[in-house]
């Protein structure tokens, strides 16, 4: 009754359009979120309108400044609080994918169906991903079929290339096709994807190494330099 009351004031406060845009961006934190777009939303809400608050009453230009702080802040706070960890759990999730897929892959060789190698596959590996297909498979024991599992897996990963994964894999059970040959082209691209991003980082090493240079050393070198001139100069 408590919740339905909840979410009753929520819709006054905020458009369904914004709370499923929230409470999709919040799905992607994975099984372990520790709360929902609603509560989100309102912590906004006060903790701005607290800021607002306080910085109107600690600064003599309150009147000016507590409103730009406040407008920051309820931006940002949705990119810092979920966008970036979001970004984070992507990029995480990635780097599990090339393992956790060889394995299924090896697990399906053998002969074992789906539903078993990806039990096998899931328990045998201590990583984020391999969290999220055992609350799929939990989901399975629950009465969902595979497919409906691996469907709201996706609503969970924010990771392109393992939700075209799951996808092919998907079809694969679906139509009969030839579930391993679509992983083995699968991790071929992940291979692919993982030597074009370590090369792109590789490249972005020089420009780094030039702007820290231009910051620090070069300003030092100069001070070394100059520092006989000027003391000569004010001897």
């Amino acid at each position: 009754m408590k919740n339905n009351k909840t979410l009753a004031l929520a819709h006054k406060l905020y458009s369904k359009e914004t709370i499923e845009k929230y409470q999709k961006k919040i799905n992607l934190l994975g099984y372990k979120k520790t709360y929902d777009a609603v509560i989100f939303l309102n912590i906004r809400l006060l903790t701005t309108i607290l800021i607002f608050f306080v910085v109107l009453y600690v600064s003599s230009w309150g009147y000016i400044v507590a409103p730009i702080i406040s407008v920051i802040y309820f931006y940002y706070l949705p990119k810092v609080m979920i966008d970036k960890k979001v970004e984070a759990r992507a990029e995480s999730l990635d780097g599990d994918a090339m393992y956790f897929f060889e394995i299924l892959t090896l697990s399906l060789e053998t002969g074992r169906n789906l539903k078993t190698a990806l039990e096998i596959t899931s328990n045998s590996i201590d990583s984020e991903l391999s969290y999220e297909f055992r609350q799929a498979l939990r989901e399975v024991r629950f009465g969902k079929s595979l497919n409906e599992a691996l469907e709201n897996l996706k609503l969970r990963i924010p990771s392109d290339t393992i939700n075209n994964i799951i996808l092919n894999i998907s079809q694969s059970n679906i139509f009969g096709n030839s579930i391993i040959e679509t992983m083995y082209n699968q991790i071929d691209y992940i291979r692919d994807k993982q030597i074009l991003t370590a090369k792109a980082k590789i490249s972005k090493i020089p420009l780094k190494v030039s702007v820290i240079s231009v910051i620090f050393f070069i300003p030092l070198i100069m001070i070394l330099l100059l520092s006989p001139v000027v003391l000569q100069f004010l001897s």
